[in-house]
Order: structure tokens, then C-alpha cells, then sequence
């Protein structure tokens, strides 16, 4: 029962956390390779079949909402789509060592700049 409790409970609270914008997919990385014993190279592809279905219900929710500009979606797409095919071509050419760095300290700056911002 632990075996199915335990993975169901995180993600669960991992999308949650999604939802509200908190970077659920980083907390469930943490959680499968620190606490569930999960090896990284597979922990990041459930990551990434974990994003999918996350990310098309918070797309939904925000047009739901009314809270998607068509010119900034139109202008910011084509590019992110690039940058997205970039960055996962870099991943697999260049040595994971190289990259652990950098996405750290990128990690630490976000929580930084997220902790420091201030709400309106």
C-alpha cells in the first residue's frame, strides 16, 4: 500500500502546488530522487509526462479566466517553441555536470526573486 500511497500523495500535492504557480514539478523531481529513491534520468522523464497534463489545466483555466492575451500568446510562443527545441537539444550534447551548476544557481535566484517580491 506504501508503495502506491506515497507516489500518489505527492503528486497529488505536487499539482496542487502546480495550480497555484508554485513549481510543483521541481517539488516532485526533489521528492522521487531524495525521498522515493526514483533515478534521476527517469525521475526527469515522469517530470516532464508529469508537466504535460498540468500545464494543458492551468492553460485551460486561464482562458477560462479571460487571462490570455492573444498578442503576447502570438508574439511569445514561436520563440519559447525555439527556445524549448534549444534547450533540449544543449541538454543531450553537453555533459550533465556542465549544466548542474548553472540550473542551481538559476533555482536559487528564482527563490530569491520570488521570495523578495512584492504583491501589489
Amino acid at each position: 500500500m506504501k508503495e502506491i500511497l506515497l507516489p500518489l500523495l505527492a503528486g497529488c500535492a505536487t499539482g496542487i502546488l502546480s495550480a497555484w504557480g508554485v513549481g510543483g514539478g521541481t517539488l516532485l523531481l526533489l521528492i522521487m530522487t531524495l525521498f522515493l529513491g526514483v533515478d534521476p534520468a527517469a525521475a526527469r522523464a515522469v517530470n516532464l509526462l508529469y508537466f504535460l497534463p498540468t500545464a494543458a489545466m492551468g492553460l485551460l483555466t486561464y482562458r477560462k479566466e479571460g487571462l490570455l492575451e492573444r498578442p503576447v500568446l502570438t508574439a511569445a510562443v514561436p520563440w519559447g517553441m525555439v527556445a524549448a527545441a534549444v534547450g533540449a537539444w544543449l541538454s543531450t550534447a553537453l555533459d550533465a555536470d556542465l549544466l548542474r551548476r548553472p540550473f542551481g544557481v538559476f533555482l536559487l535566484v528564482a527563490g530569491v526573486m520570488t521570495l523578495a517580491r512584492k504583491e501589489n
